[in-house]
């Protein structure tokens, strides 16, 4: 069977004028060396989730490299991208991960949420596919979904102050592994720019082991060759007490949705293409990966943004490269040897890129809001985004039986329920009618900062 990419040219140069569009490769070896370029890229917030979250990292490369794969199938070939780890799942994961008697227990109920939320997203990339987005630019305009997205990052706020302080050196070496991140933003242009939260984890984690606080133990005994650490999804036939956690986790299909709608409109831009139509299928795409995740033990998926800053700086556009990086990833999961190592990182150095990151997702929302010009000196953009952010900031809970409603959920909630009464009413009387343009997201602007992750 013959293979669906030709080759660009002589598949060896780009010239300054030219891209290599998705249905074109270069040379094999090339190709090669801009997928493993890709996996670079994606590691870095790929496997923090894990780590945060407590999930397995050769799980999570595993339904990362494979969503990846079938990604690439779903959409045609149509769309290059990679699905990483979802930053959006941290909040949620954790509270369910709480709630178990054990770790194991918690694990299984945090992916019964994932698996949940992977099925919803299918069910949206459907009806999108068939009805197209208009009806979630109506229900979330601009001021609602930057709101939404500014509250899970800033709701995460309390986990890096716990590992901050979760030893006497913890801090320092927080503090070494921010400043290290910061230094390598600001000093280094391209790919090491851009490479800077796994750059200044490995400059935190030689820290760290410079003042005692890693153990190699598990390293050592782990094997190189191996099955990844997979873990069974809670059944919530049999613990009924799972249907409660799905209001934690259900705002982080808004998420999901405004990622994979960003990244399909950044990429056609960037190819002078409308990729519009594909909308649908990346949406089904990244719920099949996600619902596989779920039943396995891996962290929820989406678009990387950071592979969309690779593209860029390459101009190589090519849905080979992304099989090449989907292949690597998997490979790469059945090394428990490399699951071992990523779970030797300590508390400290995972402090010192949250404290940057759950504010850089924060500030995502924030730049929603500036890219799609929201007005906050109109009332209703103002107490839409107040109340959203308060309640999210400050983690409401609210209990409804075994249903618990925690600050994102429920911040999510008082985003749309407050915009739209406030809306409904002044259009009721008369007055200014607030407009539902699409949500920009910060990956239009073709380099989304790590999120979602």
């Amino acid at each position: 069977m013959a293979l669906p990419w030709k080759l660009h040219r002589d598949g060896k140069h780009v010239s300054p004028d030219a891209i290599v569009l998705p249905e074109e490769r270069m040379s094999w070896p090339r190709t090669i060396g801009f997928g493993a370029q890709h996996v670079v890229a994606m590691f870095g917030a790929t496997f923090l989730v894990p780590l945060i979250t407590g999930f397995s990292p050769t799980a999570t490369l595993f339904f990362s490299g494979l969503g990846t794969l079938l990604f690439l199938l779903i959409t045609g070939n149509r769309l290059p991208s990679y699905l990483g780890s979802s930053f959006a799942f941290i909040a949620p994961i954790m509270a369910a991960v709480a709630g178990g008697d054990d770790s194991a227990e918690g694990l299984a109920r945090a992916s019964f949420g994932i698996l949940a939320i992977g099925v919803l997203m299918a069910i949206v990339g459907i009806i999108v596919t068939k009805w197209g987005t208009g009806w979630i630019n109506a229900l979330m305009p601009p001021v609602v979904m930057g709101a939404i997205v500014a509250l899970i990052g800033f709701n995460l706020g309390p986990a890096v102050k716990n590992n901050w302080n979760a030893t006497e050196l913890s801090g320092w070496v927080a503090l070494i592994t921010l400043v290290a991140m910061l230094l390598i933003t600001v000093l280094f242009r391209g790919l090491i720019g851009r490479l800077s939260i796994v750059l200044g984890v490995v400059v935190g984690y030689i820290a760290a082991v410079a003042m005692g606080e890693v153990d190699f133990s598990t390293v050592t005994e782990a094997a190189w060759i191996g099955l990844p650490a997979f873990h069974a999804v809670g059944n919530p036939f049999a613990d009924p007490t799972l249907w409660g956690l799905l209001p934690a986790f259900l705002p982080v299909v808004l998420v999901l949705i405004a990622e994979n709608v960003g990244h399909v409109k950044s990429v056609g831009l960037m190819i002078g293409r409308d990729l519009d139509p594909v909308t649908g299928r990346a949406l089904l795409a990244d719920g099949v990966s996600t619902v596989l995740a779920g039943f396995g033990g891996g962290s929820g998926t989406t678009t990387y943004g950071e592979n969309i800053g690779v593209m860029a700086a390459t101009r190589v556009y090519s849905t080979a490269a992304y099989w090449v990086a989907g292949t690597i990833a998997v490979l790469l999961s059945f090394s428990p040897k490399i699951g071992a190592l990523i779970n030797t990182i300590p508390a400290g150095v995972l402090a010192g890129v949250t404290v940057a990151l759950y504010g850089l997702i924060g500030l995502i929302g924030v730049k929603i809001w500036i890219d799609n010009k929201v007005d906050f000196g109109k009332p209703i953009n103002q107490f839409t985004a107040a109340v959203a952010l308060i309640i999210g900031i400050a983690d409401f809970t609210l209990e409804l039986g075994a249903v618990v409603f925690n600050g994102i959920a429920l911040g999510t909630i008082a985003a749309i329920a407050v915009y739209h009464l406030m809306n409904g009413l002044s259009r009721a009387r008369g007055g200014e009618v607030q407009v539902a343009d699409p949500v920009v997201t910060a990956e239009t602007g073709a380099n989304r900062v790590t999120a979602e992750q």
